[in-house]
């Protein structure tokens, strides 16, 4: 499943989900004990998105010339051909350190 198509949420799970939404914050439970406040330095780290946030580098859109014949064949290999010469190029970078 590619990231910008993720399958339909089930009814119960949607409607739940849009009970949430529609509870006005003053109903919100902020001394949940399951849920403790955060301290400055976790809050500094990232606070949860940042204990859970993916660490792989920044991906950077750009031009780039390859041969016709490199190009046909990562293409042929299906799906996410530009995944995979990021792959080989970080392969190729991680030989020549």
């Amino acid at each position: 499943m590619k990231k910008g198509n993720p399958a339909p949420l089930p009814p119960a799970l949607k409607a739940e989900l849009e009970a949430l939404a529609a509870r006005p914050d003053r109903e919100i439970d902020l001394t949940d004990p399951e849920c403790p406040p955060m301290s400055e330095a976790e809050l500094a780290a990232g606070g949860i998105r940042g204990a859970f946030y993916k660490t792989t580098p920044i991906k950077k859109p750009v031009a780039l010339r390859l041969d016709a014949d490199v190009l046909d064949w990562f293409q042929r290999q299906g799906p996410g051909y530009q995944t995979r010469i990021n792959a080989a190029l970080r392969e190729f970078m991680a030989r020549h350190r």
